[in-house]
C-alpha cells in the first residue's frame, strides 16, 4: 500500500487524510492535554456505557408504564394529584411507574407508586438547569444522552400515560406515535390524560394533518383520551389499539 494510504481498522485514509501517527502511538503518548476524552470516538464509549448500564439495571424490572408530563406542575395543581393516583393505580395493577425522575408530574407519579408499594423508576437526564432525581424514585439512572434515555423508556415500558406538558412531553408522544405507526413497537397504548389540554391538539391533527392526507384516519386511533386516573391506568395496561398494517403488508 502506498505512503498515501493507511488502513486504520475499518477506516481507510488516503492523500491528505492520512494522519502522521498511528492509533497506538497516540494511545501510548504521554504528551498532550485531556481534550481527547471529549472527542467523538470517546463519546461512543460513553454512549455504549449508558446503554450497558441502563439494560443491566432495568433488565429484571418487570412490566412498566411510562408517565410523562410537565416538570413545572406545582403540587397544588389537580394534575399533580391525578398523577399521584395514576402512579398508585399502576403499582396496584402490578406495574412499575417509569418517569423522567424530575419534579412536577414526574414526582407525583413516582410518589403514588412508591407509597403504594410499587417500583418507582426515574430515568434522569443531565441538563444545565435541572435538579437531581426526586425523592420518591426507588430505582434511578441518570443519563447524559437523550436518545439513550428514550430507548430505555420505550424498551421497558408497555405503554405511556401522557399528562399536560411542554416540548419534552410532546417529543415523547410523537416519537412513540411514530414507532407504533411504523410498527417498530406493537400493542403499545398511548393514553393522553386531560381532555381540555389535549383536545385542541387532536382537533388540529384531524382538521389539518388528517384533512391534508398526511396521516391516515386509523393513525388517530393510536391516541386514547381520558380525564379519569383509573381509566388511564386501565387503558395503559391494556393491549392498546392495533395499528393498521403497513402498505407493504397490504400489498403482499
Amino acid at each position: 500500500m502506498s505512503k498515501q494510504a493507511r488502513t486504520q481498522g475499518p477506516v481507510i485514509r488516503r492523500h491528505d487524510q492520512v494522519l502522521p501517527t498511528t492509533t497506538d502511538q497516540r494511545l501510548l503518548s504521554s504528551k498532550g492535554d485531556g481534550e481527547w476524552v471529549h472527542s467523538d470516538p470517546w463519546r461512543v464509549l460513553r454512549i455504549q456505557a449508558e446503554f450497558v448500564e441502563g439494560f443491566g439495571t432495568l433488565a429484571e424490572l418487570g412490566p412498566g408504564i411510562g408517565v410523562f408530563g410537565s416538570a413545572r406542575t406545582p403540587r397544588r395543581d389537580p394534575m399533580y394529584a391525578a398523577a399521584v393516583e395514576i402512579g398508585r393505580g399502576l403499582a396496584q395493577a402490578g406495574y412499575a411507574t417509569i418517569t423522567g425522575g424530575g419534579p412536577g408530574i414526574m414526582e407525583a407519579a413516582n410518589k403514588g407508586a412508591l407509597e403504594a408499594g410499587g417500583v418507582s423508576v426515574g430515568l434522569g437526564i443531565e441538563l444545565p438547569f435541572e435538579q437531581a432525581l426526586n425523592k420518591y424514585v426507588s430505582l434511578g439512572i441518570n443519563f447524559r444522552y437523550f436518545f439513550a434515555r428514550k430507548v430505555m423508556f420505550l424498551k421497558y415500558s408497555q405503554g405511556f400515560v401522557v399528562m399536560p406538558g411542554g416540548f419534552g412531553t410532546f417529543d415523547e408522544v410523537f416519537e412513540a406515535l411514530t414507532l407504533v405507526q411504523t410498527r417498530k413497537v406493537t400493542s403499545f397504548p398511548i393514553v393522553l390524560f386531560g381532555r381540555a389540554f389535549w383536545t385542541p391538539l387532536l382537533d388540529w391533527l384531524e382538521d389539518g394533518v388528517l384533512a391534508g392526507e398526511y396521516i391516515a384516519s386509523a393513525d388517530l386511533s393510536l391516541l386514547q383520551l381520558t380525564d379519569d386516573p383509573q381509566e388511564a391506568v386501565a387503558l395503559a395496561t391494556g393491549p392498546g389499539p392495533q395499528p393498521r398494517p403497513s402498505a407493504a403488508r397490504q400489498m403482499s
